[in-house]
């Protein structure tokens, strides 16, 4: 297997689309001089801000996809009159959609740059929630599930790529981590809709981000290192020079990053076989390590069980409690968006896993007394309460760091000449990883609620370990410096 590393002159074309878009984009540095103050943006972090506020509604719409499935089941199961069963086969499908087009993404983002990915992304996932929208049986249900799922892999890889290139090193940990942020904002989205709106008018109201994202696209740039790679050099410079603001002197950045070209194979493809080369394999180890242990670490086990912990601690209305949760997430994820470009994320990760574990702790012994109690005794309700903190505790732990940073680690380390193919190669591990949990997270649970949340813990335990070890701290390094040290 081998992916394109430079482009070919009959391409060019094809590219150009995806290049010019947008009146200020096409303005460049060079017509600066004609326009009035009020006309451009002249502060590179707002320019960039503005470029990731657009290609967030991505994130957001991965997050509402996420989230639809919990407060539609009841609605759907009756309407369609589904069994269990036929009902968690449509929950996980989204996983095996996205799977696919995590094996599609790196070729993707090579081949027709991060926005036109990110812009063919936003239409199967259009497709599916009108498939959804309009279904009488399980057909169209499953094939709109697929089809969002398409799309939700093909973004989970594209946009913090697409992030991480346009910013600036002070801000690329804050904005990479809007990233996962925006995922928390749509599940939250899907959860606090699904309490007043029908699950059919619910999957139309999905198809807006996606809407808006598509006209959006035309007016960012595009990512400049992938032009640089690309041999694009007048609109490199025009795309950084947009980014940094046009009053900004982009000379030395522009060097760097044509050195660092200058420095990675000429030739057109890499293959599978050249990942053994140290400055290929420790990166995307650190990658695929980092991704699989996010998902093994249990959030998704842990949301998935929530309302039941909820009615177990007394909650009279679990999907309000639910809506809560989200909303926590969505706040921690916004203090570690705030912090990370300070604090670092080698850091964060350790605190976010360590506290996953001692979270997960609580929530196993939790359990294992309750199994051991009466159901009518004080201590089974204390220990119920003590097992939604732990889960409070654990979802607040995750947002710190083993949620977003990940993906932000992913986008920076990863060498350019083998950013596609080992970009697609860890999220599709990712992603598997995330198909295992949900299908296996039920089965635990009925096998020992206790036991399952022990095994989650160990794993953290083990992120834990891994974070220290290899995880390395790329906090207030450019990509060039970052990818350079692995050789």
């Amino acid at each position: 297997m081998s992916f394109r590393d430079d482009s070919e002159d009959a391409r060019g074309d094809l590219r150009k689309p995806f290049l010019h878009t947008g009146s200020w984009y096409r303005m460049g540095s060079r017509q600066s001089s004609m326009m009035g103050s009020s006309q451009v943006i002249r502060d590179s972090s707002i320019s960039v801000v503005a470029c990731v506020l657009i290609v967030a509604l991505g994130p957001i719409q991965f997050g509402f996809t996420s989230g639809y499935s919990s407060p539609t089941q009841t609605a759907i199961i009756e309407d369609l009159k589904l069994s269990v069963s036929e009902y968690s086969l449509f929950g996980s499908l989204s996983n095996v959609g996205a799977m696919v087009g995590a094996i599609a993404s790196g070729q993707m983002a090579e081949y027709i740059g991060r926005k036109g990915s990110i812009m063919i992304a936003a239409i199967p996932n259009i497709l599916g929630w009108l498939a959804i929208s309009f279904a009488r049986d399980t057909s169209f249900l499953y094939m709109g599930r697929l089809l969002e799922g398409f799309g939700v892999g093909i973004i989970s890889y594209t946009v913090p790529v697409y992030i991480a290139e346009i910013a600036p090193q002070n801000l690329r940990g804050a904005l990479g981590s809007v990233n996962q942020l925006s995922v928390t904002i749509g599940i939250m989205l899907a959860y606090l809709l699904g309490l007043f709106v029908q699950w059919r008018a619910l999957a139309v109201l999905g198809i807006l981000p996606c809407t808006i994202l598509i006209p959006g696209l035309f007016f960012i740039p595009e990512s400049p290192r992938w032009l640089a790679k690309m041999g694009m050099t007048e609109d490199f410079e025009a795309s950084l020079q947009v980014l940094r603001g046009f009053d900004t002197d982009i000379s030395l950045e522009v060097n760097e990053i044509k050195r660092a070209l200058a420095s990675t194979s000429r030739r057109t493809t890499i293959q599978f076989a050249e990942l053994k080369r140290r400055r290929y394999w420790l990166p995307l180890m650190i990658c695929i390590g980092l991704l699989i242990l996010q998902q093994l670490s249990g959030a998704n086990g842990v949301l998935f069980y929530s309302s039941t912990i909820f009615e177990t601690a007394g909650v009279k209305n679990s999907n309000v409690a639910t809506f809560g949760l989200g909303a926590i997430q969505v706040i921690a994820t916004g203090v570690t968006t705030s912090i990370i470009d300070k604090a670092g994320r080698k850091l964060l990760l350790i605190i976010s896993s360590a506290g996953m574990a001692l979270s997960l702790l609580l929530v196993a012994v939790s359990f294992f007394i309750q199994d051991l109690v009466s159901d009518q005794s004080g201590l089974h309700s204390i220990m119920g309460i003590l097992s939604v903190v732990g889960v409070v505790g654990m979802v607040v732990a995750f947002s710190l760091g083993m949620g977003p940073i990940p993906w932000v680690i992913m986008s920076e380390i990863l060498p350019v000449n083998i950013k596609g193919l080992a970009g697609s190669v860890a999220t599709l591990a990712n992603w598997f990883c995330s198909f295992v949990v949900t299908m296996t997270a039920n089965l635990l649970l009925t096998w020992s609620s206790a036991g399952t949340f022990a095994i989650y813990m160990v794993l953290c335990v083990l992120a834990l370990v891994f974070s220290i070890i290899w995880v390395p701290e790329t906090k207030g390094r450019t990509l060039e410096e970052i990818q350079s040290s692995f050789r």
